[in-house]
């Protein structure tokens, strides 16, 4: 039977696999000038790669249960980072969507670029502690 706990769990993963493959696109694209669609594609991916991490949150928020203890650290470390990588996606969404209106703009390229790494960092992070809950803890989002 489908529970709204299942949610999250369900969700997370597309936040993580966008975000990383979308900026491995991005590098390829600094290196590949005159190919367009390793640009097009990072775009794209960060912008679903956004609206499936504010799902994330979002779900992660209404429908997971408090714990304490231990895995409550965790779990408070895991929204913090969360929260962070999503002020970051949104941050670099902003960025590359000034970068569209201005193409031969060097500074949001590369500001756009710096903050789609830090947000592939902390969408690992993310990641990482969020597992650290199941897997160490034994306790689903």
């Amino acid at each position: 039977m489908f529970e709204t706990s299942h949610l999250h769990p369900m969700l997370v993963h597309f936040p993580i696999a966008l975000v990383a493959i979308g900026f491995l696109a991005d590098l390829v694209s600094m290196f590949v000038k005159k190919e367009l669609c390793f640009s097009k594609l990072s775009f794209y991916l960060l912008i679903v790669g956004t609206l499936s991490a504010i799902a994330a949150v979002f779900t992660g928020i209404l429908f997971t249960s408090d714990m304490s203890g231990e895995a409550g650290k965790v779990m408070e470390t895991h929204e913090l980072i969360a929260f962070i990588t999503l002020a970051l996606l949104v941050i670099t969404s902003l960025f590359r969507i000034l970068l569209l209106r201005k193409p031969e703009s060097n500074k949001f390229k590369w500001l756009s670029f710096g903050f789609y790494a830090l947000a592939a960092i902390a969408v690992s992070a993310t990641g990482f502690f969020g597992g650290t809950l199941v897997y160490n803890y034994m306790m689903p989002l």
